[in-house]
């Protein structure tokens, strides 16, 4: 449940700051309170703002355009800052770029969910 909590505010960080991931933490939330609370779970399932998240991503039909879109510029924006103003060293520049590109891939990789039309 301690992990729950721990993921679940970084989550809530991402809501507000920008650069800061939302959706990968706050599946891990509902993933562990899963595991340790019947009542966390629910109140996941059925927020507002993160029970739809939730919900689909358990029912496998993946995230939004528009979401894996924020996500991956997100990545792009904090990575480059990360990589070019914060890291000196080569080595771990490379690890840094690697691990984008392999975040970014995945992704791309996860399902897209899709928008049902009106007509």
């Amino acid at each position: 449940m301690s992990l729950g909590f721990l993921t679940l505010g970084l989550g809530i960080i991402g809501t507000v700051l920008p650069g800061i991931p939302t959706t990968m933490p706050i599946i891990l939330a509902a993933f562990f309170f899963s595991k340790s609370s019947q009542r966390f779970d629910d109140w996941m399932l059925n927020h507002k703002l993160f029970g739809p998240l939730v919900r689909d991503w358990r029912a496998g039909v993946g995230f939004s355009a528009r979401a894996k879109a924020i996500a991956i510029t997100a990545i792009a924006i904090t990575f480059t800052i990360t990589v070019v103003w914060a890291v000196d060293v080569t080595a771990v520049r490379i690890g840094l770029v690697v691990l984008a590109m392999g975040i970014t891939a995945y992704i791309l990789w996860l399902p897209t969910k899709q928008v049902r039309s009106l007509h």
